[in-house]
């Protein structure tokens, strides 16, 4: 029977020296990364729009401008929740956006509208992206129990099945996660283009100058929770490949 050394000494010939260390890594730049977008948020939340408008005011303008009547502006629960949902056309702001008439609201709202925008031209990337969701759901699910089942599998009866089905699974996740960097990406160029245009929303300079730094912040979240997946899939990857060493 193994004991704790030798497990520990499995997980370890598949590359915990590299694979945890990228890991662990990536989770503290990420936890920077959130604190600063969080950080950014707050202080442009105290920064009053000159125009007066609030978040739900933004988002209807965006909408109307764009030529959109289809789509619904909704106040949601939560802080940070603000979405689009393609599948009923709804901008789903949280109530410090949708009330708020600051530059952070403001900058969220338009970002929000920007998925719609590109909902109402096709863009192709978030059509990919809305194509994979069931798919990345039933892989979500599969990789809550196949890795860590798969890994004790793999030490004490040497089978790498459940661990292969895991990594497919967190793969799927990994490449969803990738696709999701340019729909953020594309609707905050989007949503900045359009306030930059909009002198009646964004009065000064200064203001879209901030509504750009809050954006790239937010974006900036994205890159990180795509990077930790593809650490995390690499460093399982090196536990399936030990077994052949």
């Amino acid at each position: 029977m193994m004991n704790l050394n030798m497990i520990l000494g499995y997980i370890g010939a598949g590359g915990f020296n590299s694979g945890w260390l990228l890991m662990i890594a990536i989770a503290i730049i990420s936890l920077i990364v959130q604190w600063r977008f969080k950080s950014k948020f707050k202080e442009y939340g105290e920064i009053p729009l000159s125009s007066g408008m609030s978040g739900a005011e933004v988002a209807e303008r965006m909408l109307r401008d764009h030529g959109i009547t289809n789509v619904q502006i909704m106040s949601v629960e939560g802080q940070l929740t603000d979405h689009y949902n393609p599948e009923n056309r709804t901008v789903n702001l949280s109530p410090d956006v949708y009330h708020s008439r600051s530059v952070a609201a403001a900058a969220v709202a338009a970002h929000e509208c920007g998925h719609a925008v590109q909902h109402a031209k096709a863009y192709s990337w978030l059509r990919l992206r809305s194509a994979l969701v069931p798919m990345v759901q039933f892989a979500s699910n599969l990789v809550q129990w196949t890795l860590m089942i798969g890994v004790m599998l793999m030490i004490f009866s040497n089978s790498p099945t459940v661990l292969f089905i895991g990594v497919i699974a967190l793969g799927v996740v990994t490449v969803f996660s990738f696709i999701t960097l340019p729909v953020e990406f594309d609707a905050s160029r989007r949503a900045l283009a359009w306030l930059e245009n909009n002198y009646t929303v964004m009065q000064t300079r200064q203001e879209h100058s901030e509504a750009k730094d809050a954006l790239w912040w937010a974006a900036m979240t994205y890159v990180v929770a795509a990077l930790s997946s593809l650490a995390t899939l690499l460093y399982y990857l090196q536990i399936l490949n030990s077994r052949r060493d």
